[in-house]
C-alpha cells in the first residue's frame, strides 16, 4: 500500500491529465467533443479546399480535419504552452519535395492555425499569454482533464491491466 501525505492512492483523488492517455485516442475524443459541443469552433468556407502547408500536395481528405487539428492544437497548448503560432507551424510542418533535389523542412500554413487559435480563444478554452503566445485557460484545462479521465476509464474497462498505472 503506497502512502502519500497520510493517505493511500485510492483515498486521494488522482487526476488524470492528457499526459496520461494515448495522444491519438485523446485527440479523436476531443475532436468529437469540439464538433458536437463547441459552437465557436467551425471550419471556415475555405477549409474544404485549402492545403495545410506548402509541403503537402492536396488538401486533407478527411471532411472533419478542422476539428481534429483544433483538438491537436488544444492538446499542444496544454502540453507545451504557452506556445505561439510559429512553433505550431514548425510542429505541423513537414518535408517539402523538390523532385530530384534533396528534401527540405517546411513550415505548415499559418492561417488555419491562427484561425483555430482565435476560435479556441473565443470559446474560452485558451487565452493570450502576452508575447509568449497562447496558454490554457482554467476552463480549457478542466475540459481536457475531464476528457482524459473519461478516456482513461474507457481504456481501463477495455484493458484492466492499465488500472495499476493510476493506483486504482
Amino acid at each position: 500500500m503506497i502512502l502519500l501525505q497520510g493517505k493511500t492512492l485510492k483515498e486521494q483523488n488522482i487526476l488524470t491529465t492528457p499526459h496520461d492517455v494515448p495522444a491519438a485516442k485523446f485527440i479523436g475524443k476531443l475532436a468529437k467533443y469540439l464538433k458536437e459541443n463547441v459552437d465557436e469552433v467551425q471550419p471556415p468556407a475555405w477549409a474544404a479546399v485549402a492545403k495545410t502547408g506548402s509541403h503537402v500536395e492536396k488538401q486533407p481528405q478527411d471532411a472533419s480535419w478542422w476539428y481534429t487539428r483544433s483538438a491537436s492544437v488544444l492538446r499542444k497548448v496544454y502540453v507545451h504552452g504557452p506556445i505561439g503560432i510559429e512553433k505550431l507551424r514548425a510542429d505541423y510542418g513537414g518535408r517539402k519535395s523538390f523532385g530530384t533535389k534533396p528534401n527540405h523542412a517546411s513550415k505548415a500554413g499559418g492561417s488555419n492555425i491562427r484561425k483555430i487559435l482565435q476560435q479556441l480563444e473565443q470559446a474560452g478554452l485558451i487565452q493570450t499569454a502576452g508575447t509568449q503566445g497562447r496558454a490554457m485557460s482554467p476552463k480549457g484545462r478542466k475540459l481536457l482533464q475531464e476528457i482524459a479521465q473519461d478516456l482513461h476509464k474507457e481504456l481501463v474497462r477495455a484493458v484492466p491491466a492499465l488500472r495499476k498505472y493510476q493506483g486504482e
